[in-house]
């Protein structure tokens, strides 16, 4: 089993921000394989499904996005699934607008909710893949920054990148992250 974690708040004020393109990106693949039974359970909505003949898990935690570790924690102690099979997607601002960087491992950055998956799981060692918000405007405030909605022409290059996230997710399964890596890295 794979689980695919994307970050973000919840509630319809955060929806399509900068900082939800990791449930963006979860509601992309639920939608494309027809995943529709997401049900609240350990601190998310989740629902299990098959993508590309392998079982996938779609998570969202709903605990606010400083909390995800919360409900990772909660997941992955229940399915005791390796964390090598774990892809959390979420935003990055120090990525351009539209760009995705995939890794196999690594630190938290300046990412709260990566910085709280790191604490509660003490693992570094699961695959991510950021979406690039582009950086905040001189003089705004980071955390206003994150919550606001994209232009209309960044809405644009996000669409495709969250289309490009998705596709990553699934070469990882089907093939391997090296793979996705080579193909959808930004």
């Amino acid at each position: 089993m794979f689980i695919f974690a994307g970050l973000g708040n919840m509630g319809p004020k955060y929806e399509r921000t900068r900082h939800n393109v990791g449930f963006d990106t979860i509601d992309y693949l639920a939608a494309l394989y027809r995943i529709n039974n997401f049900k609240s359970k350990h601190k998310s909505l989740m629902a299990e499904g098959i993508i590309q003949g392998q079982k996938a898990l779609l998570v969202k935690p709903q605990t606010y996005m400083n909390n995800s570790g919360e409900a990772i924690r909660q997941i992955m102690d229940y399915y005791k699934v390796p964390y090598e099979n774990l892809v959390v997607i979420y935003d990055d601002v120090d990525l351009d607008v539209g760009h995705i960087r995939i890794r196999a491992k690594g630190g938290a950055g300046t990412h709260n909710g990566m910085r709280s998956i790191i604490s509660h799981t003490k693992t570094e060692n699961f695959p991510r893949i950021r979406i690039g918000i582009g950086k905040a405007p001189e003089r705004m405030d980071l955390a206003d920054y994150v919550l606001s909605r994209f232009s209309d022409e960044e809405r644009k290059q996000v669409n495709i990148a969250v289309e490009n996230a998705a596709k990553a997710a699934v070469t990882i399964i089907c093939a391997s992250i090296e793979i996705a890596m080579s193909k959808y890295n930004t």
